[in-house]
């Protein structure tokens, strides 16, 4: 007897969703019973998101740091940043230092008192939004074109202070408003392309996931900011796709996707408690098996006080 050779299974929605109406003592029928099953499968990887780091949605990203710009967007779908250093020199040079970068609350980054002062980042601030696009209800006055650093729009009432538009496909960031125009725009933020409008196009304001440095970044020398980012679990797709997990964590999958399901189903409700003890007992296994490896060091930092240390 031989082994198949293969390490390739995988169940897709409809194989995850049969499985989880079994577990229930029912039987996926109707293409309701696999849309409703969908939803709670999407609420199950939000869930996720809230239970830890889920090692598989590590991903590292760069962003280029430019003279007089503090504040640089994120992919829309992180979660938060786990780790972030300030890369000097190109990447690919060999005299590139990553130096630490220390994470700030919002209410640290307030009581700075010159926020423009331009040196080497040593700090930011993780602005964690929802990248929700929502209308202004404003139009461009005039032809905007693609160089333009300064954009005029029919009214700012109600716009923060500073942020990110979307004025067709393009993203882009200003810096401060005065009147009806915002002023130290950064064209073509999140890799989108600078590009004219046309007078009339319609303005949206974008809650971008983004990041605050602090000093804003000089042009002594190039400045990366490198980071490790938690991304959102793909959504589960409509019904061919095999989903964005690992295969380790299918049985967690199927058992997570069974106790949700059984608050739906009623002739299901007398195993609800025990297809969610399954489900949590999976969970820890997966959850446990999910995690890094590695040594744990502990560095004390030194910090000097009206002349004494601590």
């Amino acid at each position: 007897m031989t082994t198949s050779g293969t390490a390739s299974f995988n169940l897709d929605l409809t194989e995850i969703v049969e499985e989880a109406f079994e577990r229930c003592g029912a039987e996926l029928r109707t293409g309701y019973d696999l849309r409703t099953a969908r939803r709670s499968l999407n609420l199950m990887f939000a869930d996720w998101a809230n239970r830890g780091v889920n090692m598989w949605t590590f991903e590292q990203g760069t962003i280029q740091l430019v003279q007089g710009q503090n504040t640089y967007a994120l992919p829309d779908d992180t979660v938060d940043l786990l780790e972030h250093v300030i890369r000097t020199g190109a990447n690919s040079s060999t005299n590139q230092a990553d130096l630490t970068i220390t994470r700030i609350s919002v209410s640290t980054y307030a009581t700075i008192p010159n926020k423009l002062q331009q040196a080497r980042p040593i700090q930011v601030w993780i602005q964690r939004l929802n990248a929700q696009t929502s209308p202004t209800g404003y139009t461009l006055p005039a032809l905007v074109t693609a160089s333009a650093t300064t954009i005029t729009l029919s009214s700012t009432i109600g716009l923060p202070a500073n942020g990110f538009i979307l004025l067709d496909s393009e993203l882009i960031y200003y810096g401060y408003i005065s009147g009806n125009t915002l002023y130290n725009c950064a064209r073509g933020q999140q890799n989108t392309t600078a590009a004219s409008h046309p007078q009339g196009t319609a303005v949206y304001i974008k809650q971008v996931p983004a990041v605050t440095v602090w000093p804003t970044p000089d042009n002594t020398q190039t400045y990366t900011f490198v980071y490790w980012r938690l991304r959102r679990t793909q959504d589960a797709g409509d019904g061919v796709n095999v989903m964005d997990v690992p295969f380790r964590f299918i049985p967690c999958m199927v058992a997570g996707l069974a106790y949700y399901m059984s608050m739906k189903i009623p002739k299901a409700l007398e195993r609800m408690d025990t297809l969610k003890a399954q489900y949590e007992e999976a969970w820890q296994l997966a959850a446990d098996e999910d995690r890094e490896k590695a040594a744990i060091r502990f560095v004390p930092r030194q910090m000097f006080i009206g002349g004494g240390y601590t």
